[in-house]
């Protein structure tokens, strides 16, 4: 103790330099900072991912952590990027388009890492605490931007109200993500009688969901919402119990219908898209993803082995687009046709769907036991797949960070449990 006192503070930032526990200390600060950020900015959560990343490596056992990337976890993301950077060989694409379209799929290298820490940091469920309360704030301000738009920092759109930054698409991700993850601590409060604190976690998922009903709607997150509580009452609920969940979304939905212009709106606006792009082509939100869809397979089918090539698939478009029909669907151009396999195929053909399914099964069994970070890791990667087939979810920049850092954290946590079980079963016997 004697010695601690007379340390000058040089002496302590030098102690403290030459300490792995307080590298680790720091990777899980920025770590925290990361997901906090995430909601809000997208240069914030790079700028503080990064500095994680560079904290990790002063004391980062370089032979456990290569041992740990011969697990299939690790090496199906590892694999997908390599696919990424080797289609760039076969692509007609310029390379500047070649080098733009392996960006996306970088990401992925960030779970075996996140995997690596937090299969030994004991503070993976700061993460999850430092998200929903982020993204409780931004509910607020949500609700606070639909009555005054004049607060958002995005110009005014009627489509987008109550987004103070980013899209609706982004932000209906993650209050999804959030209000469904509550079901799992709620129903483990109310089996041990805690109703207060259960109570205060059903408030936080029912403002969620209102704010989903009554300020933006997401059609993607009206097709999800059902999805992930279908899962949740089919592993952690039993006999009447799964039966209500239906009569309950529906009783839900019903209400939400009659008292919600915004969802009606929606719903409706989806119907007129349809139409107008059936009998008229014209280039409708739901019309788009249509015919992207139908090209892209068409694609898929001219090269079904290694595809076209990264970076290939607006080539393609341009290819195909019909001449002189500005305002038609079929003469848009697009890089993304909006469709996470379809994504893939496109450019890596057969080969990319097998990876990418790869990964999604395997970080699916990852998560097959119970516990928060088992509920959390299933949540993040079923919503993934379901989201990604209206969109390329896991490339995007947002919800592909979302993918990678929840797979990553809940994925370390459940290894690092196993781990712990085993020796305690080992020191049994």
């Amino acid at each position: 103790m004697t010695t601690l006192a007379r340390e000058t503070p040089g002496q302590m930032l030098s102690r403290r330099l030459r300490s792995p526990a307080a590298w680790g200390e720091t990777v899980d600060l920025f770590a925290i900072l990361t997901v906090a950020s995430l909601p809000w900015s997208t240069s914030l959560a790079g700028i503080f991912n990064a500095l994680m990343l560079l904290c990790m490596v002063p004391f980062l056992d370089v032979r456990a952590f290569l041992q740990s990337l011969k697990r299939p976890i690790c090496a199906a993301p590892i694999a997908l990027v390599l696919l990424a950077l080797a289609g760039t060989l076969w692509s007609d694409a310029a390379w500047g388009a070649r080098i733009y379209a392996v960006n996306p799929t970088i990401k992925l290298l960030v779970i075996p890492v996140l995997l690596y820490h937090f299969e030994r940091s004991p503070r993976g469920n700061w993460m999850f605490i430092a998200f929903l309360t982020s993204c409780a704030l931004l509910s607020v301000m949500s609700w606070l931007v639909a009555f005054y738009p004049s607060l958002s920092l995005k110009p005014y759109d009627p489509l987008e109200r109550g987004i103070f930054v980013k899209n609706y698409i982004d932000q209906s991700q993650e209050f999804t993500l959030c209000a469904v993850t509550l079901a799992y601590p709620i129903v483990k409060l109310l089996r041990e009688q805690r109703y207060w604190f259960a109570g205060l976690l059903v408030a936080i998922a029912l403002s969620f969901f209102v704010n989903m009903a009554f300020v933006v709607v997401s059609r993607t997150a009206l097709v999800t919402v059902p999805i992930l509580l279908g899962v949740f009452a089919l592993l952690h609920l039993k006999g009447r119990s799964i039966a209500i969940i239906p009569v309950v979304l529906l009783a839900g939905a019903f209400l939400a219908w009659q008292a919600s212009p915004q969802l009606r709106k929606t719903a409706d606006r989806f119907a007129d898209e349809y139409t107008r792009y059936v009998e008229k082509g014209e280039p409708t939100s739901a019309g788009l993803r249509l015919e992207f869809w139908r090209k892209s397979l068409r694609f898929f089918v001219e090269a079904p082995i290694v595809g076209h090539g990264t970076g290939s698939t607006r080539g393609l478009f341009e290819r195909v687009a019909t001449p002189g029909g500005q305002h038609l669907a079929s003469a848009e151009v697009i890089g993304n046709p909006h469709n996470q396999t379809l994504n893939v195929a496109v450019q890596w053909g057969g080969i990319g769907i097998v990876l990418l399914y790869a990964i999604w099964i395997r970080h699916l069994l990852l998560f097959r036991g119970d516990g928060l970070a088992n509920w959390v890791g299933l949540l993040v990667v079923v919503q993934n797949i379901f989201t990604s087939l209206f969109n390329s979810h896991l490339f995007d920049f947002h919800e592909g960070w979302m993918y990678v850092i929840g797979v990553g954290v809940a994925g370390g946590m459940v290894i690092r449990a196993q781990q712990a079980a085993a020796n305690v079963g080992e020191a049994g016997s």
